[in-house]
């Protein structure tokens, strides 16, 4: 009769042994995930420092294009011009724009309780003003709306290490290119070369389009708030155009402190302020959306909202920003490394 006793201690060594080493493979993914979720911020960082760099040598392109100077003294002269155009806005402009901003923090509380107390003078306003109480915890939504808003390392500081790794980006691209083929193996090494510049190309595309957008409904909003005689015209402009580099909720964003500013006039003057708003949209729809789109990838909607969400509640502003170009990236990765591999080796069989 054989021992079964003898062979039960290699089994639970085996069964603990498994155990273990599910355990570990586990922790090991809990930990790599909570490093991801730690770094994201940072890698958005990169990202924004990746397409300022992007953006000076497609100036320098235009520079080489039709002055004829060296690519060198072209992206020398790019970095240059572009950011003494920067110091000298906030030179000539900064003070005023600080100023507006400082009256627009101020007033904001009260024009959003004198948008309160009007919407309560009507049947309808009232219970508006009932459904947006009854639909949560107030403080649980400011916290989500800190947690969209938030920076890695304050506003400031995440500014200045954009500045620094554009200026690194732009002065040697081929170094960092070369650096992430290097890693490749020498097999992925040709498909990682072709990547890199697959991405470099979509990204350019994706910024022309987003700073045509930028320029239109920055001066088209604010000609119409200074025909329409509203305070605060620059930095509502300036609100507009930026808050366009975020689709689906950049332009309701930039909707809202227009509205609570109007209605210190007259609530006339906020709707007229709303559908004027609306307008622009309309017709940068209609008119300027053509030209962004041949320079933009196009991109599922659902995708996009999907993207900001999720980005947004990882990384915070920048994830916000950043989404769309986040988005591409993988589109194109995928479509790249997965796609058209698959369709090569179906024409191949």
């Amino acid at each position: 009769m054989p021992n079964t006793d003898a062979t039960t201690p290699g089994k639970e060594l085996s069964f603990s042994k498994k155990v273990w080493t599910a355990g570990g493979i586990l922790s090991l993914i809990f930990i790599i995930l909570y490093l991801f979720k730690l770094l994201l911020s940072v890698l958005f960082l990169v990202l924004a420092g990746v397409l300022i760099a992007i953006y000076f040598h497609g100036f320098a392109g235009l520079l080489k294009k039709y002055l004829h100077w060296p690519s060198k003294i072209s992206v020398v002269v790019s970095v240059t011009i572009n950011l003494l155009l920067l110091i000298g806005f906030f030179w000539f402009v900064g003070a005023r724009l600080q100023q507006q901003i400082s009256q627009l923090s101020d007033t904001l509380p009260e024009t959003i309780q004198n948008a309160k107390d009007q919407m309560s003078q009507t049947a309808v306003g009232n219970k508006a003003l009932q459904l947006l109480n009854s639909t949560g915890d107030s403080k649980k939504t400011m916290d989500v709306v800190k947690r969209f808003f938030s920076s890695g390392f304050g506003v400031l500081s995440d500014i200045y290490i954009v500045i620094l790794l554009a200026l690194f980006f732009t002065a040697s691209p081929s170094l960092y290119k070369n650096g992430i083929i290097a890693l490749l193996p020498p097999k992925a090494k040709d498909t990682g070369r072709e990547l890199i510049y697959e991405l470099a190309k979509v990204l350019k595309k994706w910024l022309e389009g987003a700073i045509i957008g930028f320029f239109f409904i920055a001066v088209l909003t604010g000609i119409g708030l200074l025909i329409l005689g509203m305070p605060l015209v620059l930095t509502l402009a300036l609100i507009a155009g930026l808050l366009n580099f975020i689709p689906n909720f950049g332009p309701l964003i930039a909707l809202v402190p227009a509205v609570l500013i109007s209605l210190m006039q007259s609530p006339t003057t906020a709707i007229i302020v709303a559908c004027m708003y609306t307008f622009v949209q309309i017709f940068q729809t209609s008119v300027t959306q053509p030209i962004i789109q041949k320079k933009m990838v196009n991109i599922p909607p659902a995708l996009t909202i999907f993207g900001q969400v999720a980005f947004g509640m990882l990384a915070g502003f920048w994830g916000v920003l950043l989404a769309v170009p986040v988005v591409v990236i993988l589109m194109t990765i995928i479509n790249k490394l997965y796609i058209e591999k698959q369709s090569t080796n179906k024409s191949q069989s």
